[in-house]
């Protein structure tokens, strides 16, 4: 993928880089240069990605990459233009070659490259509280307000009339103009990614970033992880209550509204026009359409079509979650 942030030490030759990441190298595959690693949907020619869910075989049957990471049980959905390379682990494989190309994805240590404001050219364009840091490679538009204690760390880019809130902390992430980010929020970090082990557990590289699209707000404490393997979009006009979760991968349509104490896991995608009440939870790799609403404390498992209403765990269509708790109800 392109990444903006992160250094890609590629390329490597094919042979290499199966043996560096300890996989069998069984088709004896050479001298092609690999320039990265990318998803199906965005791979290209001379690129490796992976496959491991069927849920994802549209975007594995339409791949442009040279090399796919993949188990034997679904390498017949692959197009014959791209080579594969079968491995018990496909996401452990994946990760180890992911942090052969970018090996600083997997550290989040603070950021010893910021200075305060006021020993920065960035004073002068921005209305600041105090003990306000920022890092290198930090990019900045007009009329930029900050809270105090606000730590923008390095890799941000930040649009025009923007303003962030006090204690605040921000890296790998591009802001749009006319965003909103209120206090403790924390954007860009690391998400939840490893694969558990009785020894040590094995952490994922994310290599993406998070992007709020223009005139979107943020509330108070929410937590927007980047993006592992693609990007966490926040898409535009959409409002975010306070104490939400966003994982890695997620992308979140146009003109959505989402209150207070919402979590979304890793890699699931709302459409636009979507409303979600307080406490509902979103599991992973779901596709939530366009104009769904879903009721506050709903437990989300399954996709939702468009133009649709759910409540309840699991979330069901409305109606039917009513009359199944017509009882209930009237004791209220």
């Amino acid at each position: 993928m392109n990444n903006p942030f992160f250094k890609n030490e590629g390329p490597f030759k094919i042979d290499e880089l199966l043996k560096l990441a300890g996989i069998k190298n069984e088709n004896k595959f050479k001298n092609t240069k690999i320039l990265s690693i990318s998803d199906l949907s965005n791979s290209k020619k001379n690129e490796i990605t992976f496959f491991h869910s069927k849920k994802y075989e549209v975007s594995a049957s339409k791949t442009k990459a040279s090399f796919c990471i993949t188990s034997d049980n679904l390498k017949h959905i692959l197009p014959e233009t791209c080579n594969k390379i079968i491995v018990s682990n496909v996401l452990l494989s994946t990760a180890k070659i992911t942090e052969i190309f970018y090996p600083s994805s997997l550290t989040d240590d603070f950021d010893n490259t910021v200075k305060d404001i006021t020993k920065t050219n960035l004073k002068s364009k921005v209305k600041c509280g105090k003990n306000i840091l920022i890092g290198k490679n930090v990019k900045i538009g007009k009329n930029l307000s900050i809270g105090h204690n606000t730590i923008i760390e390095k890799n941000v880019q930040i649009g025009n009339n923007c303003s962030i809130g006090s204690n605040v902390i921000i890296r790998n992430t591009i802001i749009e103009d006319n965003v909103h980010i209120l206090d403790s929020c924390v954007i860009g970090k690391k998400g939840f990614g490893f694969f558990p082990d009785k020894i040590k557990n094995y952490r994922y590289p994310q290599i993406g970033i998070v992007l709020i699209k223009e005139n979107s707000e943020i509330g108070c404490g929410a937590t927007i992880d980047r993006g592992s393997m693609s990007n966490t979009i926040i898409g535009k006009n959409t409002y975010l209550d306070n104490q939400i979760h966003i994982a890695h991968n997620v992308k979140i349509g146009d003109n959505c509204i989402i209150a207070g104490q919402v979590g979304f896991a890793g890699s699931s995608i709302l459409g636009n026009n979507v409303m979600i009440g307080g406490q509902a939870g979103i599991s992973g790799h779901l596709s939530i359409g366009s104009k769904v609403q879903i009721g506050g404390g709903s437990g989300v498992v399954r996709d939702i079509p468009d133009n649709t209403k759910v409540m309840g765990y699991p979330a069901k269509d409305i109606k039917k979650f009513l009359r199944e708790n017509k009882w209930y109800i009237k004791q209220q």
